[in-house]
């Protein structure tokens, strides 16, 4: 518990918020931070003060000063990934980082947000570790530092089994169902790699002087070689950072190559610089004509230089590091190919990719749809990228539509289309507005597969969706927060044209083993409202 001369007030009232207006509710790292430090309050709050609980402005506690070292135990980690310790009162919340429950840590106190009731402290060192802590498991040398990995400390067991609470408490806090319409949540769908997955990193280094720039004269080149990296947790400093175990291999060979690269022409920086490594994967059949090679993908410089390249039964596969975000990069999930550029959003962890993959194929159809009248044989792909899933379920439909707002994505989705023989699938660039305005699908007959970003679906999409009402949705999502808040308006359906959805099922996905990350999937089916309603 914490350890400091300051004593802390009586326990503190919760203020009453008032609750944002859905428009301006991101469901962002913040809100899930505070949503879970106000349920430990209130799990540890007597319950007289439960009952005689009012909007008066409660008192503050008294706090340690700000870069106070002080013990603390921690009694929960929250979906963002950090821990979250009581105060001695238990009417305030200190947001340790890198840390499990039960773990006893000295860590310096770094912000206060009285009225919000926590404080942002920066991990030191274990003191007692908790039952659950495996600091065996910790794989880079920069954890406890670096802001992008929170679990190292956690078995991967216990990775996934946090990452299903995620997806609970999502739903549970962000959706304002009711709990009987929210069937229970599967296990987490675990990533066959939990170190060397990352097919992309974009480490970055500050420009000259602190990005600050000083009058309207020509701007000042680097004089010696910055930190080149991530930012340190917390600070808003970058970390060097010589390697990242996240990365494969051929992305950790790039990460190498690149850092030399600007230490040697570090002098022509004038600004900061984001680089790029992105893995890109050849396959060479064993019987081409050595003599005849095949043309290189991209020009030189717009890689590394670097290559691995790995021996299979029909085929050699090459890997190189893409450094040039116009540059074409190659992807294989099984069998199917895509290409894009590479800078570009494509997944990153190509390892759980044939298996998720082939979890959406298990699911895009009802059970016996073979045996309806009308069965489902169309396939929407809104949101559809470079065409990911439009491609890899094509096959089990008559016709499969992606459409997207992006041109650049689009083109590159008619280009995979045609490089994997798929002639009954095609591509459209729409206006977010009128997505769903030349659809050529009957909505009874059609799936519709949904991967909106991070912020989620807008309610003109949403209303857009309800107004075509296909019959069934797989909604994949990289925010199970947001995912919930979306899922819950399908769910309460649209009652002029008196058709809701049910949700079948709903499962997370560890896209980003060592990460408090976790993707989330959610299978709908559309029903009628009664009459009545």
């Amino acid at each position: 518990m914490q350890n400091s001369a300051k004593k802390p007030d009586t326990v503190a009232k919760r203020r009453k918020r008032v609750k944002a207006p859905r428009d301006n509710k991101s469901s962002g790292f913040d809100e899930v931070l505070q949503t879970d430090i106000d349920q430990l309050l209130r799990r540890h709050k007597p319950e007289t003060e439960l009952e005689t609980e009012d909007a008066s402005t409660p008192p503050q506690p008294t706090l340690p000063e700000p870069f106070t070292e002080i013990e603390v135990q921690v009694a929960d980690v929250s979906s963002t990934g950090d821990g979250l310790a009581l105060s001695e009162n238990q009417d305030h919340v200190y947001v340790v980082p890198f840390t499990v429950p039960g773990d006893k840590v000295l860590v310096k106190v770094v912000r206060h947000f009285p009225s919000l009731s926590y404080s942002m402290t920066d991990f030191i060192k274990v003191i007692e570790p908790g039952p659950k802590r495996n600091d065996a498991g910790i794989g880079c040398q920069y954890f406890g530092r670096c802001s992008g990995c929170q679990l190292q400390m956690m078995s991967y067991e216990d990775q996934l089994a946090h990452k299903k609470r995620i997806v609970e408490k999502a739903y549970a806090n962000f959706s304002g169902l009711i709990p009987e319409l929210i069937p229970a949540i599967d296990d987490t769908f675990p990533s066959p790699l939990q170190y060397g997955y990352r097919t992309k990193l974009t480490p970055h280094f500050a420009a000259p002087g602190g990005n600050k720039r000083r009058g309207k004269g020509p701007r000042e080149p680097h004089k010696e070689v910055p930190p080149i990296g991530f930012t340190f947790k917390n600070r808003r400093m970058d970390l060097d950072i010589e390697d990242c175990p996240l990365g494969t291999d051929i992305v950790r060979q790039g990460l190498k190559s690149e850092r030399k690269r600007v230490a040697e022409t570090i002098g022509k920086y004038t600004k900061g610089a984001t680089l790029l490594m992105r893995e890109s994967t050849s396959r060479v059949p064993k019987e081409q004509d050595s003599e005849n090679p095949p043309a290189p993908i991209n020009k030189p410089g717009q890689d590394s230089g670097d290559v691995i390249r790995i021996e299979k039964d029909t085929y050699i596969e090459e890997k190189r590091c893409v450094t040039d975000s116009n540059a074409t990069s190659i992807e294989y999930v099984d069998d199917y190919v895509f290409t894009n550029k590479a800078g570009a959003f494509f997944q990153n962890n190509n390892s759980i990719l044939s298996g998720f993959t082939e979890f959406i194929r298990q699911h895009a159809m009802p059970p016996n749809n073979d045996q309806d009248a009308k069965p489902i044989k169309y396939l929407l792909d809104a949101y559809s990228g470079s065409g990911l899933f439009t491609i890899t379920l094509s096959p089990l439909f008559k016709s499969s539509l992606g459409v997207d707002v992006a041109g650049d994505s689009i083109a590159s989705a008619r280009d995979n289309a045609r490089d994997n023989k798929l002639p009954n699938t095609g591509f459209a660039a729409a206006d977010a507005a009128t997505l769903f305005k030349d659809v050529p699908y009957p909505p009874d007959q059609t799936l519709l597969v949904i991967d909106p970003p991070r912020k989620g679906c807008s309610d003109d999409f949403l209303r857009q969706l309800l107004a075509f009402g296909p019959r069934r949705v797989v909604y994949v999502s990289c925010n199970v927060h947001t995912q919930a808040r979306d899922v819950a308006v399908m769910v309460q359906g649209d009652t002029e044209k008196k058709i809701r959805y049910e949700i079948e099922s709903i499962r997370g996905f560890d896209f980003f083993p060592q990460t408090g990350h976790v993707e989330g999937v959610a299978i709908l089916n559309k029903t009628s409202i009664p009459e009545s309603a």
